[in-house]
C-alpha cells in the first residue's frame, strides 16, 4: 500500500491517503484492458446507419425498355444496385453495437489501469479545487497545475460535488468524471488522474462494496 500527499487550494500538503494496493498496484493486463476499451467504445456506437435495398429506393416500377431487340443487356428497373441512384447491395442496417463484458473484468481492467498512472506518479489527491462556496474556473485551475501539468487531465469529483463541477467543466484540458462512473477508457485517455478525497473515498467504498458482493 502506497501513499499520495492531499493538496489544499492553496498547493499546500493537507495530509495524506493511503492507496490500496488491490487497486492501484494490481498487474495491469493489457489484453484485457483492450477488450474492456473496445467493448466500450462499440457500445458507445449509435448503429444508425442504414443504405436503402432496391425495393427501398422510390421509382423503379418501369421497365425502362424492352427485353429484347436492343442489343443491351436485360433491365427490370432502373433502381437495380448497377445503376446511379439505385439500391444498395448488402448495406449497412440499424444494428446494436454493444458487446456483453462480465463485471469482475471490467473492474480487473479498470485497477490495471489505475496502477498503471499510480506506478507513474500520475495519481493525485486534492482537498478542493476552489474555497468558499463561490465557483471559480481561474481558482480550480490554479489548484489543478500545482498538481498536473499535462494536456489530458482525467478529474474524479463525487456525485454530490457541484461546486468543483461547475468550476472545472468549461477547462478544455479536463475531462469530468463521478466517482461512480470512472472507467478503463477515461482513465487509459488521461496523462494524469486527480481525486478530490471525497470521491476517492467514495470510490474505494463502491470497489469494496463491488468486492464483498462477488463473494
Amino acid at each position: 500500500m502506497s501513499s499520495v500527499d492531499i493538496i489544499n487550494a492553496e498547493g499546500a500538503k493537507a495530509g495524506s491517503v493511503d492507496l490500496p494496493a488491490s487497486v492501484f498496484d494490481a498487474q495491469a493486463n493489457i489484453p484485457l484492458m483492450h477488450q474492456v476499451v473496445v467493448a466500450q467504445l462499440a457500445a458507445a456506437r449509435q448503429g444508425t446507419h442504414k443504405a436503402k435495398t432496391r425495393g427501398e429506393v422510390a421509382g423503379g416500377g418501369k421497365k425502362p425498355y424492352k427485353q429484347k431487340g436492343t442489343g443491351r443487356a436485360r433491365q427490370g428497373s432502373i433502381r437495380a444496385p448497377q445503376f446511379t441512384g439505385g439500391g444498395v447491395v448488402h448495406g449497412p442496417v440499424p444494428r446494436d453495437y454493444s458487446q456483453r463484458t462480465p463485471k469482475k473484468m471490467k473492474a480487473a481492467a479498470l485497477r490495471g489501469a489505475l496502477s498503471d498512472r499510480a506506478r507513474d506518479g500520475r495519481v493525485f489527491v486534492v482537498e478542493s479545487f476552489v474555497t468558499g462556496e463561490t465557483p471559480s474556473t481561474k481558482a480550480a485551475v490554479a489548484t489543478l497545475r500545482k498538481v498536473a501539468q499535462t494536456k489530458k487531465i482525467l478529474v474524479v469529483l463525487d456525485s454530490q460535488d457541484e461546486l468543483n463541477w461547475i468550476s472545472l467543466r468549461n477547462e478544455p484540458t479536463v475531462h469530468l468524471i463521478e466517482a461512480g462512473q470512472l472507467n478503463t477508457y477515461d482513465v487509459l485517455v488521461a496523462d494524469e488522474v486527480v481525486f478530490t478525497k471525497v470521491a476517492l473515498d467514495e470510490f474505494l467504498g463502491g470497489t469494496e462494496k463491488s468486492e464483498e458482493g462477488d463473494k
